[in-house]
């Protein structure tokens, strides 16, 4: 069985390149345009592992992170940034959100799929 990676990005292409990469090393992808939504597809699948952009209308990657570190669900889930912010505030910040990692934009396939292999495993 395969794991899962929810992913959430407000970009379209975004989703579309990590979904791309992931699928093509044997993971299912659930894809979310912004934290609403990955509350509400975290909610209804199981995920082995999350990737978040941190800047998204609606509810940003932050938000999210801190929403949903309060469901039993979360527990044990990593949680990565894939985003174009370096700041370590806002590193620091996601930290203690509940973040597993960061990863900055643009990514490289190979880059992801460590991480990804790192953090939920094969």
């Amino acid at each position: 069985m395969s794991k899962t990676i929810l992913t959430v990005d407000d970009s379209a292409s975004v989703r579309q390149m990590v979904g791309m990469t992931l699928k093509q090393a044997g993971y299912s992808v659930v894809e979310a345009s912004d934290g609403r939504e990955a509350l509400e597809k975290a909610a209804a699948n199981h995920v082995d592992a999350v990737i978040t952009d941190l800047n998204m209308p609606g509810m940003d990657g932050l938000s999210f992170i801190r929403e949903y570190r309060t469901k039993p669900s979360s527990n044990g889930v990593p949680i990565v940034f894939l985003t174009t912010e370096s700041d370590d505030g806002l590193k620091a910040q996601a930290k203690a959100a509940g973040a597993t990692g960061w990863m900055i934009k643009p990514f490289k396939p190979d880059q992801l799929l460590a991480i990804v292999r790192k953090v939920a495993g094969a």
